[in-house]
């Protein structure tokens, strides 16, 4: 995806993606700048005509009642940014900087914002010479928008913080050097501008739509461990046939089991013990559909969430066009300068603690098949302890599963958010969403999740250095074990997990740092390069 052009209508999670880690070109549709103009159009009329309206000639929050003389209206906008550059903590990192940019860009062109086309095109151009705001992580309420984070950003627009410039080296720079290596001026701020590039949810929707992206890859990638897990464990797909995901008809549900059903195809591993006396596998894997589909299910609800947010005008007030207001005059002439609350961020904060919720039980079953895979108290484990060959001598992966359950924990020490409010404002804004830390901490467990994931690949891997004729013969009791010369070839698709690890990661034949592997297994989760691996094989 080398350009993404916005419209204000049809911006994806993906999209979002490729713009902030990919450095996808972004351009404006022709009829979003059109709209833009309009809107502009509207924020002069109404400041012709005299009228009271927030935002345009008012202070803000609890000093909504204050007027402010049409000579000042412009200083009210550059005070504005300035103010609500107060922001604290860790700075954002670079893609989520270009997620916020991108993101903000596309609510303005949806044409309700009021803002003129050079303050959207200065936007546009950061991102595509890569000018970088520096962004505190820490201010935002998730109501009246993402303030403080947003304002970091615009502070840039005039001139003032600092942002990072990528062009051949990368610098930290004075805002209005930055915007030099640019050739862009610094703008002077008119009416409604400031309080339109600060009053939304892209603090939040930005840091979501890259959260959507990374959990539906770690679900597939779970999917695709648990299959070469269940492989390697000798244990049966059985409890993945569709006629059990039918009478409990969870989508999510059916597609892990589906994913599941289609890796493990022309296995010869489950073949060679389908005739054993094992009645069932423990719920780790029994249950893999019914807990990865559940965690399918939290992500699409996210995903529905973003998808209309991301194309949503969440700033305040919005300026609408005449007759678009129901209490007006048909026929009316004037536009509609109206105040709401499209800048809280619920519908998102909800759906956000959902999904670290979620993520955490995938992190946490994908955990419990990890012991599976190493612990040698297990009666049914026909692998050596730890999956090294001269246990004791060697510790093998003993400790990838400290790092696992290390951060399941983490996870599960993530409040949630979206359930506290502290007032602000004098009490004007006596209700919040919380959602940019909702944002912050999804992204947290999803990351934590990933690595998870790649810790059973890897485990996974390594076992099957150990699926033998033997091995496999002293694990099915009562049952054929294969012959010496048997074929114990992967499925369809654990085969190519399995090569998916190993090219990057070798066998463990003696004891190494760890630290690498697991680095190197997530990566080739996070970086796509298991989902490229399998293809149409996993949804």
């Amino acid at each position: 995806m080398s350009e993404v052009v916005l419209d204000g209508e049809s911006l994806t999670p993906a999209e979002v993606a490729a713009v902030a880690r990919d450095d996808a070109t972004v351009r404006i549709a022709d009829d979003a700048r059109e709209a833009v103009r309009k809107s502009r159009e509207r924020v002069a009329d109404v400041l012709d005509s005299g009228e009271t309206v927030y935002g345009i000639n008012t202070g803000f929050g609890e000093l909504v009642d204050e007027r402010i003389p049409p000579e000042d209206v412009a200083q009210l906008q550059t005070n504005l940014v300035r103010s609500h550059a107060a922001g604290a903590g860790r700075e954002l990192d670079r893609e989520e900087v270009r997620a916020m940019l991108v993101t903000r860009v596309n609510a303005l062109v949806k044409g309700y914002s009021g803002i003129r086309e050079v303050v959207v095109d200065h936007l546009v151009t950061m991102l595509n010479e890569r000018v970088h705001p520096v962004v505190k992580s820490r201010g935002s309420l998730g109501a009246s928008g993402d303030l403080a984070p947003l304002a970091h950003m615009a502070l840039v627009l005039l001139g003032e913080g600092e942002a990072r410039v990528e062009d051949g080296d990368t610098d930290r720079l004075p805002g209005d050097a930055a915007l030099a290596r640019a050739d862009l001026e610094p703008l002077a701020l008119e009416a409604k501008e400031g309080l339109a590039l600060i009053n939304g949810t892209q603090l939040t929707v930005g840091l979501a739509a890259l959260a959507v992206v990374d959990s539906e890859r770690a679900v597939r990638a779970a999917d695709a461990a648990g299959a070469l897990t269940t492989e390697v464990t000798l244990g049966t797909t059985a409890a993945c046939d569709d006629a059990i995901q039918a009478v409990r008809p969870h989508r999510g549900q059916r597609v892990s089991a589906r994913n599941v059903k289609r890796l493990t195809e022309a296995s010869g591993i489950v073949e060679a013990h389908r005739n054993c006396d094992r009645v069932q596998d423990a719920y780790s894997i029994r249950c893999l559909p019914q807990v990865h589909g559940a965690v399918r299910d939290a992500v699409s609800h996210l995903r529905d969430a973003v998808e209309t947010e991301l194309n949503s005008a969440t700033d305040n007030p919005l300026v609408f066009p005449p007759g678009a207001v129901d209490d007006r005059a048909s026929g009316t002439d004037e536009a509609a300068v109206l105040s709401g609350g499209n800048f809280h961020g619920e519908p998102l904060a909800l759906r956000l603690d959902y999904l670290t919720s979620a993520v955490t039980e995938l992190a946490a079953i994908c955990e419990r098949r990890v012991d599976r895979l190493l612990n040698p108290n297990l009666q049914e484990s026909h692998l050596p302890p730890f999956l090294t060959p001269e246990s004791g001598l060697q510790s093998g992966y003993m400790i990838a599963q400290y790092t696992a359950a290390a951060l399941v924990n983490e996870c599960r020490s993530i409040g949630r958010p979206s359930t506290d409010n502290t007032p602000v404002s004098g009490g004007q804004e006596d209700h919040v969403s919380m959602s940019g830390q909702s944002a912050l901490d999804a992204r947290r467990a999803v990351a934590n999740a990933t690595t998870v994931v790649g810790v059973e690949l890897l485990c996974a891997a390594q076992a099957a250095e150990f699926v033998t004729p033997e091995a496999v013969r002293a694990a099915t009791p009562g049952g054929d074990g294969p012959d010496d010369d048997v074929d114990l070839d992967h499925g369809d698709g654990t085969a190519r997990v399995y090569e998916a690890v190993r090219e990057v990661v070798s066998p463990l034949d003696a004891d190494r740092p760890v630290h690498e592997d697991i680095d190197l297994a997530r990566a080739v989760v996070a970086a796509g390069a298991l989902d490229a691996a399998l293809g149409d094989l996993v949804e």
